[in-house]
């Protein structure tokens, strides 16, 4: 019988555009500024479509599975490279039927300009970064827009885009339990049909690791994070968003990511763009691709035909394990077989006494964490892989 959660051989893509108005100082991502970088960014749109053309043409046959565009701020796009990329996808991955296409997008005023002209392009779902709803946080995170011009942009968007998808960052210094659940009751008037709320990670080679590691910056305590975090599950789940995944949320099936559903599933996707990660099944093995990080090394090796600096044909144990690490993360889970490849078994330690303690659970032949289970992932991950 077909696993209903398998994604067959279609093909994802995701396409990474690494310039922002201003890098934040939470962000460990690969990106750069936007200022005074035209003729480059011309440069990187064709060498994204060549290397698109390549990677399909080592792909083989396949049917298009879903677009997201990320970054960096992809919503800086000329929208007629947008267009351009998503008609050559579509052409060369002819789809079975409708197909979402993901943008990234910052709420500015300059940014939303474009959106009716990224909506023209093909973009069918928008992911909103809006991070918060009161200016003092949007300034604490670095960011480039204020409420007000982030209402303004939803406000556009909901009349351009048919699916719209906010980025919310919680656990904030300071932040206090009732402040972000109003916060959150702001955001959830608005009406998005997926949420994404993250707890704000301090990564140690960004400007809030060096403030920490400075004693400027003091993020919130264990009992205070999760709080925070026991807050938003309840407010979302109270507004109707389902917790389909471990940092997102969806008004039903419908609204659930299916770009994001496709990778956690274990589907192929393309890795287009500077640094971006790629997974291709190539002479029937799953491989690990990573694109050039720099710019300029991506779009000199997408001419010279090798954009990847990395290329790496995974094992059979440890393409199980990055499916564990993905389906687990999901209400979904994985199936029970997945264990095999990596000499577990549900009727034997360390999975067996996980299950009755209530971390997991076993149903219909799939193995997902449990409510209780999710919000200590990392430590049952650890427990099933060490």
């Amino acid at each position: 019988m077909t696993d209903p959660f398998d994604p067959g051989t279609d093909v994802g893509l995701y396409v990474h555009w690494p310039y922002c108005s201003r890098i934040c100082p939470h962000c460990d991502f690969n990106v750069v500024r936007d200022r005074g970088r035209g003729q480059e960014q011309t440069a990187l749109a064709a060498a994204i479509l060549a290397d698109l053309e390549a990677q399909a043409a080592l792909a083989g046959p396949r049917r298009l599975a879903s677009i997201f565009f990320g970054g960096g701020t992809p919503s800086l796009m000329d929208p007629a490279a947008v267009a351009a990329i998503v008609e050559r996808a579509r052409t060369l991955f002819p789809p079975r039927g409708a197909v979402e296409i993901t943008l990234e997008a910052n709420p500015t005023d300059a940014e939303a300009d474009r959106f009716a002209a990224l909506a023209q392009a093909g973009v069918n779902r928008l992911s909103m970064g809006v991070q918060a709803l009161d200016d003092a946080a949007l300034s604490f995170l670095g960011r480039n827009h204020s409420a007000a011009e982030a209402l303004r942009a939803v406000d556009l968007a909901g009349r351009l885009f048919p699916r719209l998808s906010i980025d919310l960052i919680y656990a904030r210094p300071g932040q206090t339990v009732d402040a972000w659940e109003a916060e959150l009751r702001s955001a959830l008037d608005l009406g998005f049909e997926h949420v994404s709320p993250y707890q704000l990670t301090i990564e140690a080679e960004t400007a809030f690791g060096r403030a920490v590691r400075r004693g400027t910056l003091t993020p919130p305590d264990e009992d205070r994070a999760v709080a925070l975090y026991e807050a938003t599950q309840s407010a979302l789940q109270a507004a109707g968003l389902d917790a389909y995944e471990v940092s997102n949320h969806a008004r039903g099936p419908g609204a659930r990511s299916a770009h994001n559903l496709h990778v956690w599933r274990g589907g192929d996707y393309l890795g287009l763009g500077p640094g971006a990660h790629g997974r291709l099944t190539l002479d029937g093995a799953r491989t690990a691709t990573v694109a050039h990080r720099r710019i300029g090394d991506y779009v000199a090796g997408v001419h010279a035909g090798s954009p990847w600096s990395e290329a790496d044909r995974l094992s059979p144990r440890d393409a199980a394990e990055e499916r564990l690490l993905l389906g687990l993360r999901t209400v979904e889970g994985v199936p029970a077989g997945t264990l095999g490849a990596l000499g577990l078994s549900t009727t034997a330690e360390p999975v067996a006494s996980l299950i009755s303690d209530g971390f997991l659970a076993l149903t219909a032949g799939r193995l997902a964490a449990t409510a209780q289970g999710r919000p200590v992932l990392d430590g049952v991950l650890k427990a099933l892989l060490t």
